[in-house]
C-alpha cells in the first residue's frame, strides 16, 4: 500500500489498472512560483516542491510516498493547466497539427528507496477540427488537465504517432514504477 500525493483522479485510475494498492493523500503545493528555463526543469521542480511538502507531513515510514507532476509542452513552449475558455482554446491551437511532449517527473519514497523518473511521451498529431475542439472545450473535460489535454479522449483521434508510454502522458509512468514496488 502507498500512499499518492496527487488529487489526480486519472493518476488513481492509472493505479487501480496496474493493481498497486495505494490511498491519496496530499498536501498542496504552488506551482506559480516556479521558474524554470525549460519545460522538464519546470516538471522537476514542481514535483520536488510537492514532494518536500508532502514527505514533511506525512513522512515515507508508515506507507511509500508517490508525487508525480505532468507538463504539456509544445512549439517551445509550456503549456500549463488552461485558466479558462478561452485559454483553453489557445492552448489546443498550439497543439493542433504539432509534436507535444508530455512530461511527467515522478518521485517514489520508502525507507529504503528513492526513486526519480522523468519521462516523456510525444505525440504528433494531426490539425484538430474546429467544431470537435469546440465540443470538447463545452465538455469541460480539459479543467484541470496539463495543457487541457487529453490522449484518452479528445486527443486520441487526432494522434498520427506516438513515441513513448501513454501512462506517462496520463501522468505516472507505472511501466517504470511497478519493477520497484
Amino acid at each position: 500500500m502507498l500512499r499518492l500525493a496527487s488529487s489526480s483522479i486519472t493518476r488513481s485510475e492509472l493505479l487501480r489498472a496496474a493493481c498497486i494498492p495505494f490511498f491519496q493523500e496530499s498536501i498542496d503545493f504552488d506551482e506559480d512560483s516556479i521558474v524554470a528555463p525549460t519545460p522538464k526543469n519546470f516538471v522537476y521542480q514542481a514535483t520536488l516542491g510537492k514532494y518536500r511538502v508532502n514527505i514533511e507531513k506525512f513522512g515515507c515510514n508508515d506507507f511509500p510516498l508517490l508525487v508525480a507532476d505532468t507538463v504539456v509542452t509544445a512549439q517551445g513552449k509550456i503549456l500549463r493547466k488552461a485558466k479558462d475558455e478561452s485559454n483553453a482554446r489557445a492552448i489546443l491551437a498550439t497543439q493542433s497539427g504539432s509534436e507535444v511532449a508530455i512530461i511527467t517527473c515522478m518521485i517514489y519514497k520508502t525507507p529504503r528507496l528513492e526513486l526519480l523518473d522523468i519521462s516523456s511521451t510525444h505525440y504528433f498529431f494531426d490539425v484538430f477540427n474546429a467544431d470537435d475542439v469546440e465540443r470538447y472545450i463545452q465538455s469541460g473535460d480539459w479543467k484541470g488537465k496539463a495543457g487541457a489535454c487529453m490522449v484518452e479522449g479528445f486527443c486520441k483521434s487526432y494522434i498520427r504517432e506516438t513515441r513513448g508510454y501513454e501512462s506517462t502522458a496520463m501522468g505516472l509512468c507505472v511501466e517504470v514504477l511497478k519493477p520497484f514496488l
